[in-house]
């Protein structure tokens, strides 16, 4: 196999093949990464020296049951959570497509239903989740069922009520350019709450959190939500 050194130019794309090769194949060392892209060791080191300054590679010291030749063992890189979350973005884009399509062939319509049937887990789960944990508030049962789904929800006091904060949102990207999935989830935290609720700031849009005001006292004490988000056939921003 002959080896060649990466262009300048195309810097980013060979890069990308690096730390695509370790998902694939799982912790490399340099020289194996080399060996199986047709790059030269040097290029390679490059690439992995810069994947690790941003934090998406990381250098591992080599399993100590592998047979040892002379000398110091290489070490193994092995992409991190960041490095990892790089290729979620591409299924984020996957998503913007799929919707646009949906949109183009059904409509905004077609759009609303999908983001009202995303989140149909928020009204599903709040009554298990609020019948197994009879301490927690309504509110604190439904950031549960969010913090189960990943979004890293809290509960905090707010200056007219509590306040629903959820650090993290794993469809942010998509819905920057599809609001109606924001504007579902905030319709359903409406519906198993029994009150109105109003979205204060999203990361979608920039934020740092996605902030719910939950006003003091409008929370209802039922675990079952009395109407669906299908059941009212729209979502509201």
């Amino acid at each position: 196999m002959e080896f060649e050194e990466a262009r300048p130019g195309g810097d980013q794309s060979t890069r990308q093949r690096v730390a695509r090769s370790i998902l694939v194949d799982g912790p490399s060392t340099a020289a194996a990464l080399a060996q199986r892209l047709a790059l030269t060791p040097a290029a390679v080191r490059r690439h992995l020296d810069q994947l690790v300054e941003e934090g998406a590679v990381e250098a591992r010291e080599p399993n100590s049951t592998a047979v040892r030749g002379r000398g110091r063992p290489a070490k193994v890189f092995a992409l991190t959570s960041v490095g990892r979350d790089s290729f979620d973005q591409q299924y984020d884009d996957l998503a913007v497509q799929a919707l646009r399509f949906l949109r183009e062939t059904g409509g905004e319509k077609a759009v609303r239903e999908f983001a009202g049937r995303r989140v149909a887990f928020i009204q599903e789960r709040f009554g298990e989740v609020a019948e197994q944990h009879p301490e927690l508030s309504p509110v604190e049962s439904l950031a549960r069922v969010l913090t189960d789904e990943g979004y890293a929800a809290a509960v905090r006091e707010g200056p007219v009520g509590e306040q629903l904060c959820q650090q993290h949102c794993p469809v942010s990207h998509v819905a920057h350019e599809f609001p109606q999935l924001c504007e579902a989830e905030t319709e359903a935290f409406a519906a198993v709450l029994g009150s109105h609720v109003q979205r204060l700031a999203t990361i979608a849009h920039g934020d740092g959190v996605c902030t719910t005001c939950i006003p003091a006292g409008a929370t209802s004490t039922s675990t079952t939500p009395s109407t669906s988000i299908e059941e009212k056939g729209q979502v509201t921003s």
